[in-house]
């Protein structure tokens, strides 16, 4: 974890995504978070995503590769995608939202990633610390750093990631992680 997100940062920003499926549940849009009330570092126009999970599986992951918006309003924005508009699972209930487990990832800005063969790729690969996003056109496929909990070894990492398409240009993504073992609470235990 980069020194720019402090303990309470962190905590800010998943009280933030609650408070946006909270929100979400009564109003039926995203809570409009007002960025001036947040820190500098919370202002700032950054990409998130926000992922829910119940009893450790997938709930809903929604977020976007751009920066839009202050960080506070994209994670407030993503949360609600998350839970109410991923196409994977139906709306949220109030019953789930008591049982979900929030983390959000904040992504630094894409980089370039330079490689010949695929055995360049997955050496240069730096497991729990690198995302991965391969496009070709229109489509692309993502992992955040997130995934390399499950996937530990770049081969696989590769692999998956490719498995559902036929893509050729690498774009590398790193992420500025809430999640460390400093602060655990992105694993969202209020």
């Amino acid at each position: 974890m980069g020194p720019e997100f402090s303990a309470d940062a962190r905590l800010k920003l998943l009280g933030v995504a609650r408070k946006s499926l909270e929100h979400g549940l009564t109003a039926g849009v995203h809570w409009a978070v007002s960025p001036e009330d947040y820190t500098s570092i919370l202002q700032s126009t950054r990409a998130s995503f926000v992922t829910l999970n119940i009893e450790g599986q997938l709930r809903g992951c929604i977020g976007g590769l751009e920066p839009r918006w202050a960080l506070v309003e994209d994670v407030s924005r993503h949360a609600f995608a998350a839970g109410f508009h991923d196409p994977r699972f139906p709306p949220i209930s109030k019953v789930e939202l008591a049982n979900v487990r929030l983390h959000v990832s904040v992504l630094s800005p894409r980089t370039p990633l330079a490689f010949t063969t695929e055995a360049e790729l997955i050496a240069a690969l730096r497991p729990g610390i690198d995302g991965l996003v391969l496009q070709l056109g229109a489509q692309r496929a993502t992992f955040l750093p997130a995934v390399w909990e499950s996937l530990d070894d770049p081969v696989n990492f590769v692999a998956e990631l490719k498995a559902p398409h036929v893509l050729a240009v690498v774009l590398h993504l790193v992420e500025q992680p809430l999640r460390d073992d400093v602060a655990p609470a992105l694993s969202d235990t209020f």
